[in-house]
């Protein structure tokens, strides 16, 4: 209205603004495309094609900590939804559950492991398992093993893998699955030092960092691409077990990656 009536030469921009209850810098102001924008725009998509199941959470933790980038929240998620990349919230069925024992917050790496079967299919149909390991401390995914079957034995060899690299850890804390509870299990982590640590039964909130974990592998790749041999998957494991680890930002680390949290502890 105060731009119509200085148009007619009915009112000066002073008069008008004064009028109509606005500033002159609000009367003055163009707005301007911002060619940074469209450098935010092009991130997001890229972000989100590629990581279909990353909200704008992720998205805007990735930028700032994992690529360091310092744009504000606020324009960043302007962008997103004027874009339409929300993801839509499925609402939680909550159950009520007696409270489970509270779960031990390790102070250090190496301090406390998890440990955790997956199942999943090939495109033919074949049954296979995912042997998952993490370290609790900075949610780091030591290994991901991938077969028809995963024997006691197996376990073992992959364990012995980790910790040829990594070092022992103080206690494994796992099911009661009957790999796990083995007298040859028993008997390597009694030779190697290690105390197993066994949730109680129909309680999975005790293991909840590796389950919390396999959420994570399942809705990030395994459920996204049908894979026709054991070779396919566990080459994909391994590439994506370093991105995990050194490029996703994780929520329950304040945003930052299993690498950065570990850089910080040292």
């Amino acid at each position: 209205m105060a731009r119509r009536y200085v148009a007619a030469g009915r009112l000066s921009v002073k008069v008008a603004c004064r009028a109509f209850g606005i500033s002159q810098t609000c009367y003055r102001y163009e707005a301007k495309l911002n060619a940074e924008n469209e450098v935010i725009a092009d991130w997001l998509v890229r972000l989100t094609t590629n990581q279909r199941n990353w909200g704008f959470g992720l998205c805007f933790l990735y930028l700032r900590n994992v690529k360091s980038f310092g744009w504000n929240h606020k324009r960043v998620y302007r962008i997103y939804r004027e874009l339409e990349l929300n993801l839509r919230i499925k609402p939680r069925h909550r159950l009520v559950r007696e409270k489970p024992l509270p779960l031990a917050v390790p102070t250090q790496a190496n301090q406390t492991w998890s440990m955790d079967f997956m199942h999943d299919q090939l495109a033919d149909g074949r049954s296979i398992r995912l042997f998952n390991v993490i370290d609790d401390y900075n949610r780091k995914g030591l290994g991901i093993e991938v077969d028809f079957s995963l024997p006691a034995e197996r376990v073992i060899r992959s364990l012995d893998r980790i910790i040829e690299w990594r070092g022992k850890p103080l206690v494994i804390r796992c099911d009661n699955g009957p790999e796990y509870i083995s007298a040859v299990t028993m008997s390597w982590a009694a030779r190697r030092g290690i105390r197993i640590d066994f949730i109680q039964p129909g309680q999975p909130q005790q293991n909840a960092y590796v389950e919390r974990y396999n959420r994570t592998v399942r809705y990030d790749w395994l459920a996204h691409h049908l894979f026709e041999t054991l070779d396919d998957i566990q080459d994909f494991a391994t590439r994506w077990l370093w991105t995990y680890n050194h490029d996703r930002p994780n929520m329950a680390l304040d945003g930052i990656t299993p690498k950065q949290k570990l850089a910080l502890a040292a």
